[in-house]
């Protein structure tokens, strides 16, 4: 049997698009960049960062999905508790911040824990402090700055628009991975068989 990876091994959600599983690489508040090894799937330290800003909201990434710039589709999860490192969370998709990273697409889906009451009742990005897409457009911009890379958030929009782009993220992971997709279709109807049979 092929080595556990949380990004091809964990369901992206059983009411995705709306409501997805989030991995989270980082927490809130953090200085360090770490980020998942496709090739294992353990978490490794990227680099600690130049500056003295940090995470402004947990993150990681949406498992199963797949984007231009060859990674899974990243995600901002806003919770009133540090979630750990490779923790799993239920997140309520609100929008999308739209990024240029040297000139590649690199959206970013924001959600909020769906089973925090402090933050789930957030349905859209309008509901939002206003200083907390300043704060998250500013970090982004500007800890990039600090490594000389250009960075530039194009805009930040709604949940329908983050939809589609989650969409097109399972689309394209399915096309791409398509072999191991079917090798996991094959585990769960086992897995499922042996359940209804116990």
């Amino acid at each position: 049997m092929d080595k556990f990876n949380p990004w091809h091994d964990v369901t992206t959600g059983e009411n995705a698009p709306q409501t997805v599983t989030g991995i989270i690489e980082i927490p809130k508040g953090s200085k360090g960049k770490y980020e998942l090894d496709k090739d294992s799937g353990l978490l490794k330290l990227d680099r600690v960062l130049f500056s003295a800003v940090h995470y402004p909201a947990a993150y990681g990434f949406i498992p199963r999905t797949y984007c231009d710039d060859k990674d899974p589709l990243d995600i901002l999860v806003l919770c009133s508790v540090d979630i750990p490192h490779m923790c799993v969370v239920e997140a309520k998709v609100i929008g999308v911040m739209q990024m240029l990273d040297q000139d590649e697409e690199d959206d970013k889906i924001i959600a909020v824990a769906a089973h925090d009451v402090s933050v789930n009742h957030y349905n859209e990005l309008a509901d939002l402090p206003p200083y907390l897409m300043r704060e998250m457009q500013r970090f982004f911009e500007d800890y990039k700055a600090l490594e000389n890379k250009h960075v530039e958030v194009k805009q930040f929009l709604g949940r329908e628009d983050a939809y589609r782009i989650i969409n097109d993220s399972i689309k394209l992971y399915n096309e791409t991975f398509s072999d191991r997709q079917q090798s996991s279709d094959l585990v769960e109807s086992e897995n499922g068989e042996s359940k209804d049979n116990a």
